[in-house]
């Protein structure tokens, strides 16, 4: 088959185009050539900008268009408008980000979403992300109808995250020691690889797959205690411990959200991550344990570390609070 990538270059675009690349399909990359440009040489590059740039996509036609790069409604709508019937089927991505808490544990897709006070910003941050991502689907389901797959990733984790928020976790629990894990070991987390769901978005998109469905990995309920130990499970040294300490002591010490990945100071942020997969289970999605998604992590960083941020919590810092927290009255 003939895809059409919008992105296709960068973490799940990357292992996107891998799968389908793999699978025997003829793909095409739009993306600005920015990140992973040299990846690839075996698909049809166009190079571009979504937001000046989607002339140099005519002429072309696909079977299939999966859009992983979406953020703005006017973008989903500008890329119909410049296919014109050109791209087949279509799967945006979205994100578990669009629903509005209070959210029940499981929730299906039909929980209410975010409505943004003004539906015109275009200022892409985190209190806009969710509501600019359900802008995102309507403007999908006005341009593609009953072609369209819509997928709600929770958080997406595996080799190549820029992000490195599971993948910090997998080099930290893999370093052993005692290991500082922030708030309520009880918060909801899920996750999913960005291999499977590569390759299930690559399924939606050659079978025809319609629908709305979330991109998440275990069932509730599932834990950040349960997450982190998977990962010491897979990963760490023998005398690896974990202690679990308050946000409120975190918060009194200086210590930023941005430290710690997946700590959430509201815990109101932890309700998107109790999304049922079971609609997406019965079209095809197939997730590998976390542990496996750990060792996996692990091995890839041995190989080629990715890029440490400075904003997290340092090996000195971390020993600091720890035993503060161990001194406490």
């Amino acid at each position: 088959m003939r895809i059409l990538i919008m992105g296709g270059t960068r973490f799940v675009g990357r292992h996107l185009t891998q799968a389908a690349l793999d699978a025997g399909h003829d793909v095409t990359l739009f993306h600005r050539g920015t990140t992973g440009a040299d990846l690839f040489p075996q698909a049809t590059h166009v190079l571009g900008d979504r937001n000046t740039d989607l002339d140099r996509l005519a002429g072309g036609s696909w079977d299939a268009t999966i859009d992983v790069s979406a953020y703005l409604p006017r973008q989903v709508a500008s890329l119909a408008d410049a296919l014109g019937g050109r791209g087949g089927h279509h799967v945006l991505v979205s994100s578990v980000s669009v629903y509005q808490a209070p959210l029940p544990s499981p929730f299906a897709e039909d929980a209410p979403l975010i409505e943004l006070a003004d539906p015109t910003v275009e200022e892409v941050t985190g209190e806009t992300y969710g509501g600019l991502k359900v802008l995102c689907e309507r403007a999908a389901t006005a341009a593609h109808g009953d072609r369209l797959a819509i997928v709600r990733p929770t958080y997406v984790v595996g080799p190549h995250d820029h992000l490195e928020r599971f993948t910090w976790w997998v080099r930290r629990v893999a370093a052993g020691g005692e290991v500082l894990a922030p708030g309520s070991p009880d918060a909801p987390l899920q996750v999913i690889d960005a291999r499977d769901m590569a390759e299930w978005m690559l399924l939606l998109a050659t079978t025809g797959g319609t629908g709305t469905f979330h991109a998440a990995h275990p069932a509730p309920p599932h834990t950040f205690a349960d997450l982190l130990g998977a990962i010491a499970a897979a990963v760490a040294p023998p005398g690896t411990t974990i202690t679990w300490v308050d946000t409120a002591f975190l918060l009194d010490a200086g210590v930023d959200a941005e430290a710690l990945p997946f700590w959430s100071i509201d815990v109101a942020d932890y309700d998107q991550d109790r999304a049922d997969p079971s609609a997406a289970r019965a079209a095809g999605l197939a997730p590998r344990p976390v542990g496996q998604s750990a060792r996996e992590v692990h091995e890839a960083e041995l190989a080629s570390p990715t890029p440490a941020s400075d904003k997290r919590l340092d090996p000195v810092r971390e020993a600091e609070l720890l035993a503060a927290w161990a001194a406490r009255s």
